[in-house]
């Protein structure tokens, strides 16, 4: 019997090891765990002639199986790199079965025809049809690209893309390799979102509990009993960051769960260039690698002057490629932990593969706070006798609020005001051009501009985080010119019934794009009216974030809005076309918050 047990036990390893090496094979070749690295990667696709398939797939993690929108056969998606000036050449065909399918380029400078969006740039691919982008390759970087149809993009059509330059690289480095971010569910989005609009916190696992407070609250950190109460009168969580969570998404490093230990490889004292890369549906990240201190030198595919930071947020859809060197013969951690602290992707820099490092605990979960309904700057010492009532005979109208409008409340003392019965979406505050109806349920009453504010948990962590005020452009910003005009987009929401728009109008609603006139410098202001993170995404360009560095501010294609704060940008609408203009949150966008930018005239046509 010894012997059978022993054989059977046998036989099962071998299965299992069978399983891992047919498994290990839906993963491309840069993704896979013990790489050496993509700089001389030989199956990278290139050329002129690239063959893209999209089509479904099994994908494990987990010990679990489940069905994945892949392209060729793997998730993620093959690496594309190609070089700043050749032709960029790729025939994709859809083999989803009774589903169009597409690819979006995403923040690569493209004619709006090869741009990838369904019903705005072109009709998408049927089933068992091609298409075929090309175009020429305006930059370089490091980009990605993914599914604009249906949610082929939460379902894991997501791929990286580098274009090298076709000078010298500024960045110097030994080694690289490419970290997509993304996260994996086995519950499809249609019913993620049906169990939202049902009940926004569904995914929720950690809210705040009294047990909770008297089993292992700590005294230091725990809220208040009258901010409780707050909350509660205003029917909002303080603990509701993330509108998915670790509860059902497992968060993948090149498609590797935290439990696979993905691992790139290295040698003590190279310089190693990391492309990170979130291609999440709907999962903000904290980054950092303990032990190793972190060189940003590029954001959204555009090259900064290198700055140091021990750990940085990367929002969904945005990119940063930084530079490490681990000077020890050790394995180090890279933490990619969800911003509201329900999970973490893992992976791991090693000399030699089967190396592992501490995996940090995850960090106490933040909480949202007056700041993030808007309401920064405000003093709350003595608000006591001051109720809804009363706020509301205050002339809101006359502050105002475009850039920097909303000072005119900083010093306004609410210390005494009932904040249970105040009212969160006071019209009066509302631009004449913004609908304020159901899919609204609250108005900022102070945004302050976000861009040297730390991310949301990242605030009092003890060692140096990245803002978007650290990153200054390595070149002169290409158009010097000052804008001739500024609009204001507001960022609306109703987080009770899973509503998302810009200036309160979802896109189904929305009769009219957003329009500029080609070549015209504009300064547009998103400005956040709800408790939620927003990636804003504008296709087809970049922008220069409004950051204190005039002449050189960082120019990306993604902007994160945090709660209750607004931002700047200057926009240059020098690409013809029409523009997909969103939240890169999946949900969001499918929900409403889309809208599309017409940059006129085009090509041939009379101003």
């Amino acid at each position: 019997m010894a012997d059978f047990v022993d054989r059977r036990k046998l036989l099962q390893a071998g299965a299992l090891g069978a399983a891992s090496l047919s498994l290990s094979g839906l993963f491309p070749s840069w993704a896979r765990s013990g790489t050496q690295g993509v700089l001389r990667d030989p199956k990278a696709l290139s050329g002129d002639n690239i063959a893209l398939t999209i089509g479904p797939a099994p994908f494990s993690v987990g010990g679990r199986t489940g069905r994945a929108i892949t392209v060729n056969g793997t998730l993620p998606s093959p690496l594309i790199r190609l070089r700043e000036g050749e032709t960029f050449r790729v025939a994709v065909t859809n083999t989803v079965e009774g589903e169009d399918a597409s690819i979006h380029w995403h923040g690569v400078l493209v004619p709006f025809q090869m741009d990838g969006v369904p019903g705005v740039s072109f009709p998408g691919i049927k089933p068992g049809e091609t298409f075929v982008y090309k175009f020429p390759i305006r930059h370089s970087g490091t980009f990605w690209y993914h599914s604009h149809s249906n949610f082929h993009l939460a379902l894991g059509q997501v791929g990286p893309l580098i274009f090298d330059p076709a000078g010298p690289d500024p960045v110097e480095y030994d080694r690289e390799h490419v970290i997509v971010l993304s996260d994996w569910s086995f519950m499809h989005p249609h019913t993620m979102i049906a169990k939202l609009k049902k009940a926004e916190g569904y995914f929720n696992y950690q809210k705040q509990t009294l047990a909770g407070l008297l089993r292992d609250g700590d005294p230091e950190q725990m809220m208040p009993l009258k901010d409780r109460l707050m909350w509660g009168r205003m029917r909002m969580d303080p603990t509701d960051i993330a509108d998915v969570t670790g509860s059902t998404y497992t968060y993948l490093v090149n498609g590797h769960g935290p439990d696979e230990n993905w691992t790139g490889l290295f040698r003590p004292g190279e310089r190693v260039r990391l492309r990170f890369i979130n291609a999440s549906a709907m999962s903000i990240f904290n980054v950092r690698i303990p032990g190793l201190p972190i060189t940003v030198v590029q954001a959204d595919g555009n090259n900064v002057r290198p700055v140091t930071v021990d750990e940085f947020m990367i929002s969904v859809a945005e990119t940063y490629d930084v530079i490490v060197q681990p000077m020890e013969d050790r394995a180090f951690t890279i933490v990619a932990e969800s911003t509201d602290r329900s999970g973490i992707g893992r992976g791991t820099l090693a000399p030699r593969l089967g190396m592992s490092a501490e995996v940090p605990p995850l960090r106490p979960r933040p909480t949202l706070g007056m700041d993030d309904m808007g309401m920064a700057g405000m003093s709350h010492g003595s608000m006591g006798g001051m109720s809804s009532g009363s706020m509301a005979g205050m002339d809101h109208g006359a502050m105002g609020t475009g850039q920097g409008a909303g000072d005119a409340m900083s010093g306004m003392d609410m210390g005494s005001m009932d904040m249970g019965g105040m009212n969160m979406r006071d019209e009066s505050l509302a631009p004449p051009d913004m609908k304020v109806g159901v899919g609204v349920d609250m108005i900022a009453m102070n945004p302050q501009d976000s861009a040297g504010k730390p991310p949301l948990g990242l605030e009092n962590v003890g060692h140096r985080v990245l803002v978007y005020t650290d990153l200054v452009a390595l070149e002169p910003n290409p158009d010097p010119r000052q804008p001739t005009r500024s609009m204001e987009i507001h960022l609306t929401g109703n987080m009770e019934r899973f509503m998302w728009s810009f200036d309160g109008r979802k896109f189904s609603s929305i009769v009219e794009p957003i329009r500029f006139a080609r070549d015209e410098r504009v300064r547009v202001t998103l400005v956040n009216d709800t408790m939620m993170q927003h990636p804003i995404h504008l296709h087809g360009h970049f922008f220069d974030v409004v950051n204190g560095h005039p002449g050189h501010y960082p120019r990306k294609h993604t902007v994160n809005v945090l709660p209750g704060t607004k931002i700047s940008f200057d926009l240059t609408a020098d690409n013809p076309g029409d523009w997909a203009f969103h939240c890169h949150l999946d949900f969001h966008m499918h929900a409403g918050m889309f809208n599309v930018v017409t940059v006129r005239p085009l090509d041939g046509e009379a101003a």
